[in-house]
């Protein structure tokens, strides 16, 4: 303990830092500290957590459509601890997004969007677009079917944009039609001009906080230090950021990243099949926060199609962006605000609900059947991929089984296994030194190439 005020005396008479700390950790809070106001420091660190996982990730990621896939493959079965790191990743960016979703929510309530903190709000509400974007642009990066075509919706509703959708759809794409360049765009995007931009913006948001202040307690009496007894009316009036809020901070912070490390071990988050631009009939499924988007579209089709795609968006961000100088009443507390309270209230009421219709259509959808399932990993395991391609994936020695289901039956298929050259005089390929049941399994995974 010695050492260390030692050491930091020493760095104090060089580097002035009393004045850093007065301004990092003896802010005061209106009100005096609360686990309500610990939303803001749970996004940071989660945002931390990204950037060091994803540079981790970058270092084996190879940002072309070749190897994208191949190499995070290679991440979580070859790399040490990859899996978990990829893991670390992706839930992290679930928790991110909720964790700045509850923030926004929280001043939103309180009403600490008001004045003096218009700048701050809006600052904040920029990087909830970027925090949204870098949703999006990582999508893209694993390129298997389902980032795949998830992209490829949403660049297509850029082009429903009139008169420049079509230019901002072949700028994002990189040409007509998506491939390497889009992916490699989609990279620089989410590892260098995000988080460069987000790093600006944090700390401008930052700095106009230690400006200006927190807000506190939407509770006059109690920002005030009324609501207390006499004798701790000065404390809790102007409690410091430091013991006490730093405390409920770290504490929220070590119980988030807990969560998502535990869900990284023991929930990875698998690998869809390669890309395969051929197949039209893929279905994508987006992540959770954009569930609630993805069912209003299906309620909008024809001309009115571009209301949802950017229209009712762009007034959303628009309102969010400018709701200080729209919500012009002084009072912040809520019972004083009751059409703000609405609005916000169904305006959740309307996200959740189309969420739970999303997923609850989603859950309605048939599994694949597990005898297929078996089966496509018997085709991997005995290595049919040497000779046979499908969609475009394998060799090419033998016939392309594509489209096998549409053309053999499962007596044929049956027949096949058992003796091939019987069946296809000529044919080089050896029996199948499989069980009944493995070969009924390779049989069901044929016929569903249909």
């Amino acid at each position: 303990m010695r050492a260390t005020r030692a050491i930091y005396q020493w760095l104090d008479r060089r580097l002035r830092l009393k004045p850093v700390e007065e301004m990092l950790l003896n802010e005061p809070i209106p009100g005096g500290a609360s686990w309500v106001y610990v939303f803001g420091s749970a996004t940071l660190f989660l945002f931390c957590l990204q950037l060091l996982t994803g540079m981790f990730l970058a270092v084996y990621y190879a940002p072309t459509p070749d190897h994208a896939y191949d190499s995070i493959q290679f991440i979580m079965s070859s790399v040490a601890f990859g899996a978990f790191v990829r893991g670390l990743h992706h839930w992290g960016a679930s928790a991110m997004v909720l964790a700045i979703g509850l923030h926004m929510l929280q001043v939103y309530l309180y009403g600490a969007y008001k004045p003096p903190r218009e700048a701050m709000w809006m600052v904040g509400v920029a990087l909830f677009i970027l925090t949204l974007g870098f949703a999006f642009s990582g999508y893209l990066l694993p390129w298997d079917q389902k980032a795949y075509w998830a992209t490829q919706v949403g660049i297509n509703m850029v082009g429903t944009i009139p008169w420049i959708g079509g230019d901002l759809a072949r700028i994002i794409r990189g040409g007509e039609t998506l491939g390497a360049l889009t992916l490699t765009r989609f990279f620089a995007l989410h590892v260098l001009f995000l988080p460069l931009t987000t790093l600006g913006l944090i700390a401008l948001h930052l700095f106009i906080l230690r400006r200006i202040g927190p807000a506190g307690s939407f509770e006059e009496k109690r920002a005030a230090g009324l609501s207390v007894p006499k004798e701790r009316r000065h404390r809790t009036a102007s409690e410091p950021f430091y013991p006490r809020q730093v405390f409920m901070d770290a504490v929220v912070m070590g119980g988030v990243f807990l969560i998502v490390a535990v869900l990284a071990a023991f929930l990875p988050f698998p690998l869809a099949d390669k890309a395969d631009p051929s197949d039209t009939s893929f279905k994508p499924i987006p992540e959770w926060y954009f569930l609630f988007y993805y069912q209003g579209l299906k309620y909008v089709r024809g001309p009115f199609e571009p209301l949802a795609t950017w229209i009712l968006p762009a007034v959303f961000y628009a309102v969010l962006m400018f709701l200080p100088f729209i919500d012009r009443s002084p009072a912040r507390h809520p019972a004083r605000r009751p059409k703000a309270i609405l609005i916000g209230a169904a305006f959740l009421l309307g996200v959740f609900g189309l969420m739970a219709i999303s997923l609850q259509e989603i859950y309605s959808i048939p599994t694949t059947d597990p005898s297929v399932v078996r089966g496509r990993e018997l085709y991997s395991k005995l290595q049919c991929n040497g000779c046979h391609r499908i969609h475009g994936s394998g060799g090419a020695v033998g016939p392309d089984l594509s489209y096998v289901g549409k053309v053999r039956d499962r007596d044929w298929l049956v027949r096949h296994f058992d003796d091939p050259s019987a069946v296809v005089p000529g044919s080089i390929m050896p029996r199948l030194a499989v069980s009944p049941a493995e070969r009924d399994d390779l049989t069901n995974y044929m016929l569903s190439l249909n």
